[in-house]
């Protein structure tokens, strides 16, 4: 077992609603300038969820399960609710329905994604089939502040010790082996790049490039996967740095939009490559957390 701050950690609430899709602009423009209507973020997706593929579908960011925000604003708050949501709600936290035919149901946080600050939510089929948008979702945000007292040097961000205790890291020497499903060049990864902090939202992989795509395996990139993105420092926020690791786990779809592709929450980071990633099918959040009887 690693050594955290575990009994330093707070638990606390943190509620949201589910969200209605939402299209700002009915075409969406792709990289080679063709125009489309596509699904994409927002709602109850029935027939998606961790697990499944980040690939190949006839959408552009969809969100796996649900897709839930604060709707809570005021004059003086602004969207401060929504952003302490974010910000707090980590990876393999439990989420519990508040309102509505599936009241009490419970299920896992999977992601958080930016630019529409959404939490991700995953919950049974059963569950999804009972949700309507606008139901409350509570969260028991727990994870915020999560030290390896033995790595100083890596930070952790947005993820549940649960999750953590199964993920299982392990010791070797000055580096922590880090089990991941893929690694990823800094060089692809677009939007979300430049950010100033990493405790909520996302940074995408672009799939432009079908070499490099070939090049590092990529084409069975599924949601819920944990990667290793190589040259990438997030202790504080989104910069190249080379010899620098980060890992995260994929929250959503890819999308035809330049700049943008399946998106990564980030869970770990170290800027002098302390992290060594160790290739392993099996380092997706669905199978660690026991979320599919399929998987």
């Amino acid at each position: 077992m690693l050594k955290t701050n575990l009994e330093k950690l707070i638990k606390t609430s943190v509620v949201g609603e589910i969200s209605s899709p939402t299209i700002r602009n009915v075409y969406t423009i792709s990289a080679t300038g063709k125009p489309q209507i596509l699904p994409g973020v927002g709602g109850i997706t029935y027939n998606l969820r961790v697990g499944d593929s980040a690939l190949g579908w006839e959408a552009d960011h969809v969100e796996p399960g649900v897709s839930v925000a604060n709707k809570e604003n005021d004059i003086r708050s602004g969207q401060a609710a929504n952003t302490a949501f974010n910000v707090l709600s980590c990876v393999g936290n439990q989420a519990i329905v508040a309102s509505g035919d599936a009241k009490g149901s419970s299920g896992i946080v999977t992601g958080k994604h930016g630019g529409i600050e959404h939490v991700l939510v995953d919950f049974s089929g059963e569950v999804l089939e009972k949700l309507l948008p606008g139901d409350k979702i509570l969260v028991r945000a727990y994870g915020t502040g999560l030290k390896l007292q033995e790595y100083p040097d890596i930070k952790v961000f947005n993820i549940d010790p649960m999750l953590l205790k199964v993920w299982d890291p392990k010791p070797s020497g000055e580096k922590l082996l880090v089990p991941v499903t893929h690694l990823v060049p800094a060089a692809i990864m677009g939007s979300g790049l430049g950010a100033n902090q990493v405790n909520s939202g996302d940074y995408d992989i672009q799939f432009f490039d079908g070499g490099v795509v070939e090049q590092y395996g990529l084409e069975n990139l599924r949601l819920g996967d944990l990667v290793a993105i190589i040259d990438a420092d997030h202790t504080f926020g989104r910069i190249y740095r080379r010899g620098a690791v980060s890992v995260g786990v994929v929250i959503h779809t890819n999308c035809v939009s330049a700049g943008h592709g399946p998106g990564v929450t980030t869970l770990m980071s170290s800027l002098d490559g302390r992290i060594m990633p160790q290739i392993n099918q099996n380092a997706n959040i669905a199978s660690l957390l026991k979320l599919r009887a399929d998987i």
